[in-house]
């Protein structure tokens, strides 16, 4: 009797443990959804608009200028001398090398402000991340691009974006 008492009680022991043990809970959420459709999200895709936008202005003016050269050049093949028309064109040539060494450095420089930007992004909401799993009990946050198939019960998209909102409005670039 003392045997199956004991036996008994350690049955209770082992399964009573199971039913206490933390349950590790799982989410996802899209981070790009997060980088598009929050406020400071919004605000980083402005701020690259318009530096894309005042660069493209810029560019357009001196494709402007190389092309009125260029005809202004072509105009004067006659008049001028062979070596004079000559150095005109290598100015030419020159002046277009320039230009596109620009506008390659503006394209690299205009990637890496996007880049320094969602950099900067994530950094502020890591915080916010760790502070919401430990509110909820959640052991492991996913992002929605590495899941094949979830609940949509486990997306804590929306509540995350909400709460990045409220604490971060804006990013500035500089």
């Amino acid at each position: 009797m003392k045997i199956k008492l004991l036996l008994i009680i350690i049955f209770f022991i082992f399964f009573s443990k199971y039913s206490i043990s933390q349950e590790n809970k799982i989410v996802y959420l899209d981070l790009n959804i997060i980088m598009t459709n929050s406020i400071a999200g919004k605000s980083i895709s402005s701020q690259l608009e318009t530096n894309h936008k005042k660069n493209i202005s810029n560019f357009e003016k001196f494709e402007e200028e190389l092309k009125r050269e260029e005809a202004e050049i072509i105009s004067q093949k006659n008049i001028i001398s062979k070596e004079k028309f000559e150095k005109k064109i290598m100015d030419l040539r020159d002046k277009a090398n320039k230009y596109r060494k620009e506008r390659n450095d503006n394209i690299n420089n205009l990637n890496n402000q996007r880049l320094d930007a969602t950099e900067k992004m994530i950094s502020l909401i890591r915080p916010i991340l760790s502070e919401y799993s430990e509110k909820n009990s959640i052991s492991l946050i996913i992002q929605k691009k590495n899941i094949v198939i979830g609940k949509t019960a486990l997306d804590i998209t929306d509540d995350i974006l909400k709460i990045v909102d409220e604490k971060i409005t804006k990013i500035s670039l500089d």
